[in-house]
């Protein structure tokens, strides 16, 4: 059946529809001449940052130590070019919104600013390697179906969220603003894992299996911390302010101190929980107070009910 072209009249109409809305709800779209980072010109940056983490794991292949260097070189240049224009798109922005000017030519040099901010964050490149190559150990150690350490940075998602998340910390501790989300939300979206860029994570962390973890922006963990799928470290509360507007920059997650395993489905919320070195939080525990050092923390046994189907029960009536 072929098309009704006469359908096709709509259309214009329906664009005006449409465009009339940029103009009634304003607040969903950005329109003008100030630009914003680009989505994929960050998943390009961590894209590269990876291939830069992990050598001869991901794209390039036949790397030895004759020619890394100049790949390695050649991904830290446009590295460089590409975070300094994000940087200073997102600078600009923020700085534009928090003065809450009209779209226009900008007053600083915010391209100099992120030229800084980009070079501050490669050089960190090298601790971030060291501090990651004890995250992949702590996965090969913490999980015993694992074979080797090749296999941890193939195929464990927990690494690859944890390996956003601490670059995008670095950028949050810069005060570069949006990216930093930008990273991680994008590491939620291929991982489901929902690691904030606020958050601070001591090394050896691993998550194993991974799907459902969330840690806020103000949760503190330390060394050595195992998490199991879907744990929660949330807030909570939101505190408000007399208007009703929340209170933001108060501390809202709990703190994990070192040697400490969560395990799946666990929930633990507020700024003041402190779960004690060398703890274990069993699984579907929902705690909202601190907890001492060395304890287990387990829910009370349930009870198994099994009803039989209606099929069975039949049976078991003729039986008798």
């Amino acid at each position: 059946m072929a098309s009704d072209f006469r359908l096709k009249e709509q259309l214009p109409l329906l664009t005006n529809r449409i465009v009339d809305t940029y103009r009634e709800t304003s607040t969903i779209n950005h329109l003008g001449h100030c630009p914003l980072p680009q989505y994929e010109a960050v998943v390009g940056i961590l894209t590269d940052l990876k291939e830069v983490l992990y050598p001869g794991y991901r794209r390039r292949e036949k790397l030895h130590m004759g020619n890394v260097t100049y790949h390695t070189g050649d991904l830290i240049d446009g590295l460089h070019d590409t975070l300094t224009v994000q940087i200073a798109r997102a600078l600009q922005h923020e700085a534009r919104v928090r003065r809450g000017e009209p779209c226009r030519p900008a007053r600083e040099d915010f391209e100099a600013k992120g030229q800084a901010i980009a070079i501050t964050f490669l050089e960190q490149i090298p601790a971030l390697r060291h501090i990651l190559a004890t995250d992949v150990q702590a996965a090969y150690d913490g999980d015993p179906a694992c074979q080797s350490l090749d296999e941890v940075i193939f195929c464990y998602p927990g690494l690859d969220a944890v390996t956003v998340y601490r670059l995008a910390h670095e950028l949050w501790k810069l005060s570069v603003p949006l990216i930093p989300r930008m990273m991680t939300e994008w590491a939620h979206k291929e991982t489901g894992i929902d690691i904030h860029p606020g958050a601070q994570i001591g090394r050896s962390f691993f998550i194993d299996h991974g799907t459902g973890v969330v840690i806020g922006e103000t949760s503190l963990i330390g060394e050595h911390v195992k998490l199991y799928q879907g744990v929660t470290l949330g807030a909570l509360s939101f505190p408000t302010d007399s208007s009703g507007n929340l209170i933001r920059g108060k501390k809202r997650h709990p703190t994990i101190e070192d040697r400490v395993v969560i395990y799946a489905s666990a929930t633990i919320l507020g700024g003041d929980t402190v779960i004690g070195h060398d703890s274990v939080i069993g699984s579907s525990v929902w705690l909202t107070s601190s907890v001492e050092p060395y304890a287990t923390v387990t829910m009370e046994k349930p009870r198994l009910r099994i009803r039989p189907s209606m099929e069975v029960a039949s049976q078991a009536d003729y039986q008798i």
